[in-house]
């Protein structure tokens, strides 16, 4: 009676029963339901049907299982035990969906729950899983189609398999089966088995897997993406640190391997694990393999082969390489009881797409067998380190190419080196040897075989070398050192300035026009401009020296042919005799003066290259316009040597001026030597004919050799004026080269004026020809046109 007038109060009265529900109960029931310790307050031991609190309960139940655990697992089994309750369901399986070798298939992992079920009894063991393939069963079915199927009599269904039934000798009489996804990819299939209260399951249980179904695949996803995360992560580190090994180890691939391997050891799910490398020579199959025990391991000291494993580890690497046996696996491979659960083994392949080993590892950490993820990850470290092999391939090939030069390097020096009987024909008869000889006995015979500086005319920038034999421009170049006042400011060894000499002599090929006596000629010029020219005066003795020895050496080894590497070629020659002892002229410099000398010939042979001659020209002028500016030659000279820069792009000039000295030489000289210089572009011009099957440019086709004098008042005019014009304005002394230049130039320009008058002659009859022959022509046709008109007779 009180009830049903409180009950009515309370209807009529809704504000105050909400209030005092606020006050009074809001907090408990927070408080209960926030309890980490409560249970779900609904009976399941018998069935019944749900009010609505009671199904509250469970759902606020799940939301907070969820919450508290982390293990996957144990979340969907609360889920799965709910759902036996509440579809009257006998029992429900989750079957995980996972790849293996490109095959997908569907596992056990939650088996025969029950409403009254433990875990421990459902948790399927990975030696204990059912597997179905996607064409096997009616899981099979539902993970194919993705979609929820609904089987009131399973003998009817097609898809039936009775294999888990006879196993378990259980009786599947109807089932409920739904797909689990993660947007279009499958995650799994849970499965609910014999309605309990009725023939089959019906659309209410349908409608309650549905709505159920979003708490597992929350679950579910979570764990995935989680997974998903764990295997990303693992990999980025093995892929780090394995890459931080291979580039540490380059000389020995094994070592290479084993240590990066032996790094990411951690981060490899697996317990134990191989690598067998391939023997490209095929004396053996395999010649090493490294089993590594996961965790503390003692420190590496080279790759071991332990005894007794080779044999049993070949069928599985036989399985990877040809693919014709079938992987057999003797359970026990050591003393300790250690046995093969599951393994995965994959390729190492290089990038040409070859195998050069393989890596297998043994028994996932966690017991389940190898999933796909694994096999991107151990796929990735394999497709790494066989990548990586290339790298101690080129390593091992740059070691092999350096070795190759050496010996090449070896055989031009033994070529180029200036021998004992050499040596005795620019010396003469000694007697004795020259290293048996003292300093003193070696510069009296040098003074009286040097010829004369004034009688050799090497001070001149007139100088013809067409006087003189190879041997006498050996001698002259020597001559040269010792009016630089070098030899003895620098301690530079007699014999050794004659074995130099002399091997320069030998580095210059016999070729038309880039021989030794180009070479000669433009370290003369150098050391012409500098005594004679007077600019000497903003340079050191031991930078004179330098410029004279880069003049000489500027073209050795040429090969009679252009390119534009060659100019570093001959760099690296000249280097090469100088790192000779016996030819190394500058052995007694410190060490700032010996990087100064190497420094100023790098810069001094890069310079004859006519590109970098067109970039400097208007810096030259500039220095030029400047000297100008000074009224005395001392404060200018002080100026010029404070700045290197403002030197080194002297001295670049200079060398271009060299270069070209021919071109400023005496007509007698100059036109003699310019057809030198023709004969050997025409030469090149024939191979770029006949081997490289294209035209040469008009300066190296033989054809248009009757240009000559035209193409050479083009090279006067766009190359050469410049430098010797400024020069001249810089140094008054330098003014001969310019004058003989443009001497050359009106010679060269009669001889084209006096080609062009015959061409024009041959023009004029050749027109005259074919005014003629029209003419001719023209007649022809009038008398042809007059003969075909027809004859009228008229009568008078």
């Amino acid at each position: 009676m009180f009830v049903t007038k409180a009950e009515k109060f309370l209807d009529a009265n809704p504000d105050f029963a909400k209030q005092y529900y606020d006050q009074n109960f809001r907090p408990k029931v927070i408080s209960n339901l926030l309890d980490g310790d409560r249970r779900v307050a609904v009976d399941q031991k018998q069935y019944h049907a749900l009010s609505t609190v009671e199904e509250s309960e469970i759902m606020f139940d799940l939301m907070r299982d969820i919450q508290d655990n982390i293990q996957m697992e144990k979340s969907v089994f609360n889920l799965m035990k709910h759902l036996c309750f509440m579809m009257r369901a006998d029992r429900m399986s989750l079957f995980m969906y996972r790849q293996r070798n490109g095959v997908a298939e569907l596992a056990t992992r939650l088996f025969n729950v029950g409403k009254d079920s433990t875990l421990e009894e459902c948790l399927v063991q990975p030696d204990s899983e059912i597997v179905y393939p996607l064409d096997i069963g009616i899981v099979g079915h539902v993970a194919t189609t993705k979609k929820m199927t609904n089987i009131p009599d399973v003998t009817q269904n097609p898809h039936y398999s009775e294999f888990v039934d006879t196993l378990t000798e259980y009786q599947t009489r109807n089932l409920l089966a739904i797909p689990i996804m993660n947007g279009k990819d499958m995650v799994a299939v849970m499965m609910a088995v014999n309605k309990l209260d009725g023939p089959h399951f019906d659309a209410k249980d349908e409608e309650t897997l549905n709505k159920y179904l979003n708490f597992a695949n929350l679950v579910l996803r979570v764990f995935h993406l989680s997974y998903l995360h764990n295997c990303e992560t693992r990999r980025g580190q093995v892929l780090l640190w394995s890459a931080s090994k291979v580039f540490e180890e380059l000389t020995d691939i094994e070592r290479q391997f084993h240590k990066a391997l032996y790094t990411v050891r951690a981060f490899l799910n697996c317990d134990r694990y191989s690598v067998g490398l391939l023997d490209m020579t095929k004396t053996k199959e395999f010649f090493d393999l490294w089993p590594v025990l996961m965790g503390e391991v003692p420190p590496y000291d080279g790759p071991k082969t332990p005894d007794g494993r080779e044999i049993i580890f070949y069928k599985v690497i036989d399985y990877i390489l040809h693919g014709k046996e079938d992987i057999k696996v003797i359970p026990t491979l050591d003393d300790s009881g250690w046995t093969i659960k599951n393994v995965l083994s994959l390729p190492i392949v290089n990038k040409k797409e070859e195998i050069v080993g393989v890596a297998t590892f043994y028994n996932r950490k966690d017991g389940k067998p190898f999933d796909e993820q694994d096999e991107t990850l151990m796929g990735s470290l394999t497709q790494f380190l066989g990548w990586s092999v290339l790298n101690t391939d080129t390593y091992d090939k740059m070691n092999k190419l350096e070795n190759r030069k050496d010996i090449f390097a070896d055989m031009v020096m033994y070529h180029i080196k200036c021998r004992k009987d050499e040596i005795q024909r620019v010396l003469g008869e000694m007697g004795k040897e020259p290293d048996e000889c003292e300093e003193e006995e070696l510069q009296e015979i040098l003074t009286e075989i040097l010829p004369n500086t004034k009688k050799s005319e090497i001070l001149e920038f007139h100088f013809c070398d067409f006087e003189h034999s190879e041997l006498d421009l050996v001698k002259c170049g020597i001559k040269m050192y010792y009016e630089l006042k070098v030899v003895d400011k620098f301690h530079v060894p007699r014999e050794v300035l004659v074995r130099f000499m002399y091997s320069l002599s030998k580095g210059y090929r016999s070729i038309t026009y880039h021989n030794w006596r180009h070479g000669f000629n433009v370290g003369q010029t150098m050391f012409t401009l500098l005594m004679t020219g007077d600019l000497k005066r903003y340079y050191t003795d031991l930078e004179c020296m330098a410029m004279v020895t880069a003049g000489f050496c500027h073209d050795i080894d040429h090969r009679g042919t252009n390119n534009l590497y060659q100019m570093k070629h001959h760099l690296d020659t000249g280097k090469t005799l100088l790192r000779d002892e016996t030819l190394n002229i500058y052995q007694n410099l410190n060490r700032r003066q010996h990087d100064l000398v190497i420094h100023l010939m790098d810069i001094a042979i890069i310079a004859t290259d006519l590109a970098l001659y067109f970039k400097k020209r208007t810096m030259f002028q500039k220095i030029v316009d400047q000297s100008k500016t000074y009224e005395s030659w001392n404060d200018w000279t002080k100026y010029m040597m404070l700045e290197t820069t403002r030197k080194e792009i002297v001295m670049a000039m200079m060398m271009t001026a060299c270069d070209l000295s021919a071109i400023a030489k005496p007509w007698e000289i100059q036109s003699k030597v310019a057809l030198s210089v023709a004969a050997e572009f025409w030469e090149q011009g024939d191979l770029e004919r006949t081997v490289l099957e294209q035209n040469p440019i008009p300066m190296m086709d033989r054809t248009k050799s009757a240009d000559l004098p035209k193409m050479q008042c083009g090279f006067i005019d766009f190359v050469c004026a410049f430098v010797y014009k400024e020069f001249s304005r810089f140094h008054v002394e330098i003014t001969p080269m310019l004058e003989r230049l443009l001497n050359n130039r009106k010679e060269w320009n009669a001889l084209k004026e006096v080609h062009e008058a015959k061409l024009a002659v041959i023009e004029e009859a050749n027109k005259a020809k074919e005014e003629a022959a029209q003419k001719g022509s023209a007649a022809k046709q009038a008398g042809a046109a007059e003969g075909s008109q027809s004859k009228t007779c008229i009568l008078s």
